[in-house]
């Protein structure tokens, strides 16, 4: 009996130890490169799982042992990403605003916004929220926008740039590709004004005076 209930033990550790690792895509991926100290990885499953580490450490330090060997043979999911990026065509666009107006305005006018802009072949994208919202488009339209929707505007945004990545079809079926683009961005001090996306097309709105830093991170 007690070898039973020690062997199905063994099992709930097994699983939770995989289940931790896969939850947590940039240990799986050092673990995947031969880059864990598995004893270290051992001890914080047993402190984030609540497990007690004095009579299951062994259990815990074998079953990432096995999941590592199990999972070894799959490429990392940054390798996936950046093969994915790798494959992307970047396109910029300068003078640029972001324009956020209350929900309440007058739709005709936003339409016929929309036709003058297009008639131009300039950039026009609108985002609706639950309360606003936001038009992107070239800084020209400013003042129409302005006299169009006049006390309804809740925020500008000037001197802004738009980055456009096209990817090959694959980015529907990669995970973490948008979470990636956003963690190098903030980890290189480059905020975000506004983002979205167009099946294999995403943008970025983003400041004029960051440029530079976009498209040294962008060469991958």
């Amino acid at each position: 009996m007690k070898q039973r209930q020690k062997a199905k033990q063994r099992v709930n550790i097994t699983k939770m130890t995989e289940e931790y690792i896969s939850e947590h895509p940039s240990v799986k991926d050092c673990l995947k490169k031969g880059m864990v100290n598995y004893s270290k990885l051992a001890r914080q499953v047993a402190s984030e799982l609540k497990i007690d580490i004095k009579n299951n450490f062994d259990a815990i330090l074998i079953a990432c042992r096995r999941y590592y060997r199990k999972i070894k043979s799959e490429s990392t999911v940054e390798a996936r990403i950046l093969n994915v990026l790798r494959q992307s065509r970047v396109e910029i666009k300068n003078k640029i605003i972001v324009v956020v107006v209350e929900k309440s305005i007058y739709l005709d006018n936003l339409l016929d916004l929309e036709e003058e802009v297009r008639k131009k072949t300039e950039v026009f994208h609108v985002i609706e929220g639950t309360s606003s919202i936001t038009i992107v488009t070239s800084e020209e339209f400013l003042e129409k926008i302005r006299k169009l929707f006049k006390n309804k505007i809740i925020k500008e945004s000037q001197n802004l740039i738009e980055i456009i990545l096209k990817s090959p079809k694959e980015i529907e079926t990669v995970p973490g590709i948008i979470s990636y683009l956003y963690s190098l961005f903030g980890e290189h001090g480059i905020n975000i004004i506004e983002t979205m996306s167009c099946w294999t097309d995403t943008l970025f709105v983003i400041n004029e005076e960051d440029i530079a830093k976009v498209m040294g991170l962008v060469r991958f």
